[in-house]
């Protein structure tokens, strides 16, 4: 087995009415987290480095432990570019032996979109590796990426098709209500993603694969636990799982998540070291966060995405 792109495994998730995890990667534990998982659950997965990610680890050191990944368990698995901002990054992460890039262009004017992702599929095409673009601008904070409130704006469905036709790209993000960051909604509010656009995008794109960007659903025991040991996250909720489950029955195939892989790992590094303050060995507080990934991981496979048994 080696690292594979996402084209069968959205097929066959398109078929099954279920959804891929593409979850957010910075380092050994979390890989080793998210795929000690996908193998217990047998389940295909995405691993996703941001250019943030990327800088922070170094190029060579990702791929090759998700090479590792691969050998370890065995399983189908994606190596993706998250949120490639310029050709030149997008080129370089194919040129490294990733399967899948992400260009994301969707805060230009539509013909610059449209220029920029057909370059980037010219060329991860003629190597073998498949692209993600996106329509549409996701509020929220992740790595580089920043866009206000104000400024985010759901896809418009009448766009969808000739973006697709003309850039020739191989998934499609798009805006439907989800925002990067920890913070997407205020308590006391009710979350509700706009699933008439996604069921008019799924009619004009039949068959297509469509990804959501921003879906951790921030959960709360891990904010608690930041907060009790010393931290200050004042309450938010994020997106509730049973709308990201009914978005995976329709046409979405791809579902991102990672601050919830940064909550759990900082929630449970904090409470060790607060339960052992004399501790010095990483392995001590990382081992139990890369434990609290793992189980993070196996409730999203099951209970959220549905691709558990699908590997």
């Amino acid at each position: 087995m080696s690292i594979v792109t996402s084209q069968e495994m959205f097929a066959k998730a398109y078929a099954g009415g279920y959804a891929i995890g593409a979850f957010n990667v910075n380092n050994m534990e979390i890989i080793q987290g998210i795929t000690e998982a996908a193998k217990e659950c047998n389940a295909p997965v995405i691993l996703q480095v941001s250019s943030g990610a990327r800088k922070y680890a170094n190029r060579t050191y990702l791929v090759k432990l998700v090479e590792a990944a691969v050998i370890e368990t065995g399983l189908p698995i994606c190596l993706h570019l998250d949120h490639g901002d310029s050709f030149e990054l997008c080129k370089a992460c194919v040129d490294d032996g990733f399967s899948s890039v992400m260009i994301d262009a969707s805060s230009k004017p539509f013909e610059e979109n449209v220029a920029l992702t057909r370059q980037v599929v010219e060329y991860a095409h003629a190597h073998g590796a498949v692209v993600e673009a996106e329509l549409g601008t996701l509020a929220g904070i992740e790595d580089d990426v920043k866009v206000k409130a104000e400024d985010s704006s759901y896809t418009r469905p009448e766009d969808v098709q000739e973006f697709v036709e003309r850039t020739g790209c191989d998934s499609l993000a798009i805006a439907i209500g989800t925002s990067h960051g920890a913070y997407k909604f205020k308590p006391g509010t009710k979350p509700q993603l706009r699933f008439d656009i996604l069921e008019e995008v799924s009619e004009r794109l039949p068959g297509f694969p469509i990804v959501l960007h921003g879906s951790s659903s921030v959960p709360q025991e891990y904010v608690q636990m930041i907060n009790e040991f010393g931290g200050d996250m004042p309450g938010a909720i994020g997106v509730p799982e049973d709308q990201l489950r009914q978005a995976a029955r329709l046409a979405v195939c791809k579902i991102n998540i990672d601050s919830d892989l940064r909550l759990a790992m900082t929630g449970t590094i904090r409470k060790y070291l607060a339960e052992h303050p004399a501790e010095f060995d990483p392995r001590k507080y990382l081992g139990p966060a890369r434990e609290n990934i793992k189980q993070l991981v196996k409730h999203k496979i099951v209970d959220v995405l549905g691709c558990d048994g699908k590997a």
